[in-house]
């Protein structure tokens, strides 16, 4: 198994907590967990990191699981994160890649770190909100109420937000000491992301995950749906790295419109849509891996354009 708590610390003197997983000599690959997460999030079966011979980097987003938070932080915060882990392992080159809430997290890195970062993944991850990205309604437009609820929260600004994700919190880990793939509640998911949550190994995260996340408290929820709704901090009209952006046209998480913006405004970027999937995907293994050849060699998904 891979070592679950080790920390580094950051350039401002912060704590930053992350894991190694797979192959220490392998090809190494950061990646940001969504919203909320911890590092905790990877695939369960680490002889999967080996055979695709990566040395895979989870860690905790400044304010989630041991790691300290970075008031008023934007999403442009993260690259100096990744490339505090990156000097701390000795990492020279390397790829960067991020779902959901982690996605334009690694849009991040792409953009400010291009003398690092390899090439770049951005998996379901969202458009930004107001110029330059979709506005206010086609930002909200299909997600489900559940989600729309919350970012009405974020909006409203932190007073709002803070006591609201400490109850919605509460319920999460309620549901999934009782049955994990229940984590999303009363989400109208897609019937492949119900399929998702039912998979052994993603309820297995889900367990592993859902303390370890908040073991603070909601620090880095509510820094992470405060930045999402505010400036990044970066232009990605400006990335230079290549990327791999990949959404699913059932997803109401994350709707397909966030998908298009980014296929549209990141420059040569690489798109792949999965038509029959949704937040979750639909074979988590096989995506494992065509993401590990697009970081590592620059290989496309099939059917990507």
């Amino acid at each position: 198994m891979g070592e679950p708590l080790r920390t580094a610390t950051t350039p401002d003197g912060r704590t930053l907590a992350f894991a190694v997983w797979g192959d220490p000599d392998g090809f190494p690959v950061v990646q940001l967990h969504g919203t909320p997460g911890c590092r905790l999030e990877r695939w369960p079966d680490e002889d999967l990191y080996r055979r695709l011979g990566v040395c895979l980097v989870t860690s905790d987003r400044a304010g989630y699981g041991r790691s300290d938070r970075h008031l008023g932080r934007q999403v442009a915060d993260e690259a100096d994160d990744v490339l505090a882990l990156a000097d701390h392992l000795g990492f020279e080159r390397f790829g960067v890649t991020g779902g959901s809430g982690g996605g334009h997290h690694s849009l991040a890195c792409a953009a400010l770190l291009p003398d690092r970062v390899v090439r770049a993944a951005c998996i379901v991850g969202p458009a930004p909100l107001g110029d330059p990205g979709l506005e206010h309604d086609a930002w909200l437009a299909g997600q489900d109420p559940v989600n729309v609820e919350e970012f009405g929260w974020a909006i409203a600004g932190e007073d709002v937000l803070r006591p609201a994700l400490e109850k919605e919190l509460a319920g999460m880990a309620a549901r999934v000491a009782v049955d994990p793939s229940t984590i999303l509640g009363d989400f109208d998911l897609s019937d492949t992301d119900r399929a998702e949550l039912q998979r052994p190994e993603r309820m297995q995260i889900i367990r592993e995950s859902i303390t370890e996340q908040a073991a603070t408290g909601v620090d880095g929820w509510v820094d992470d749906d405060l930045a999402s709704v505010a400036p990044w901090g970066f232009d990605v009209g400006r990335i230079t790295v290549p990327v791999l952006v990949r959404y699913g046209a059932t997803d109401v998480l994350v709707p397909p419109a966030h998908g298009e913006w980014l296929a549209a405004n990141v420059p040569g970027c690489v798109v792949k849509v999965d038509d029959d999937a949704g937040h979750l995907g639909s074979d988590p293994e096989q995506e494992i891996a065509e993401h590990v050849l697009w970081l590592r060699d620059g290989v496309p998904p099939a059917g990507s354009r």
